[in-house]
């Protein structure tokens, strides 16, 4: 990471380093691999963690917030317990369950723990992926967790759970999605809001380069040319966030490792795409980048 950071920035992440480097959960731990033109979404987030603040990830989808929070999981060492949103989730979900076990020949109810109360109770990190896809009636009992009290009271045992020093918040959204409702105010309120830009050019080779098994270099620029093209076709609206996914041209840079382009693109890109017209677009676009 070739940033400067502030020295009680670097330290705060360095110490915490050092306390979970022999955590249970360590496997939890984010890769890394974030990369971007716009080195500031990378260190703002870094400093808002650091300082205790939720950090909320806005961008398009596949634009790389979940590799944002997996970057930042592997900064801090810090393990990361992830929710993934739907308008099924609840506060089981969330927080936990009770079951039956067994203990000395005798049925008990136990309660087991979920995401949520884990990242609490152990300082982890919490990731909640597309929070605008739950239903609005489901998040707020998450608002005593986000706010400056970091509580929360157990419907299901009644315990009151206070999070310890470390535990950190990273949510991802993607505005204006099928499915997704608007963030309640009081909710947003209680995140500090990083953009997060699509990845392009230089930086995007780099991504190719290093999460891609395509090496051909000529090859390689040709897709950063078609990633730049379809950005371009998203942003008027012309075709959809999806095809534009960072994920879907990975994809599509492994598969013509072994398939012609165009056909590596059908199969990464396009057949992901439920709109005929999206799905012309997006092939025009491609049959003038490759052979």
């Amino acid at each position: 990471m070739n940033i400067a950071l502030p020295v009680a920035i670097e330290q705060q992440m360095q110490t915490r380093k050092k306390q979970f480097a022999y955590d249970e959960d360590a496997y939890l731990i984010g890769k890394g691999g974030y990369t971007t033109a716009a080195p500031y979404t990378l260190y703002d987030a870094i400093v808002a963690l650091a300082l205790g603040k939720n950090v909320l990830l806005k961008g398009p989808t596949g634009a790389g917030k979940t590799k944002l929070a997996e970057t930042l999981s592997y900064l801090f060492g810090q393990p990361m317990h992830s929710i993934n949103c739907s308008v099924d989730l609840d506060a089981e979900a969330m927080l936990g369950f009770k079951t039956i076990q067994e203990r000395e020949g005798k049925p008990v109810i136990e309660f087991i723990p979920g995401p949520v109360i884990q990242a609490m109770t152990k300082g982890h990190l919490l990731y909640i992926d597309e929070i605008n896809m739950a239903k609005p009636e489901t998040l707020p009992i998450l608002n005593g967790v986000l706010d400056y009290r970091k509580t929360l009271t157990n419907p299901f045992t009644g315990e009151v759970v206070k999070a310890k020093s470390t535990f950190g918040v990273i949510a991802a959204i993607n505005e204006g999605y099928i499915g997704t409702v608007p963030l309640n105010e009081a909710l947003k309120n209680r995140f500090i809001v990083i953009d997060v830009p699509y990845i392009q050019g230089d930086a995007l080779k780099d991504v190719l380069r290093a999460q891609s098994i395509l090496k051909d270099h000529s090859l390689i620029d040709r897709f950063v040319m078609l990633s730049a093209d379809l950005i371009v076709q998203v942003q008027s609206g012309q075709i959809s966030e999806t095809a534009a996914s960072i994920r879907a041209l990975i994809d599509a840079c492994d598969l013509a490792v072994y398939l012609p382009p165009l056909r590596a693109i059908e199969r990464g890109i396009v057949e992901k795409l439920e709109d005929d017209r999206e799905k012309a677009a997006v092939r025009n676009i491609a049959e003038t980048l490759f052979e």
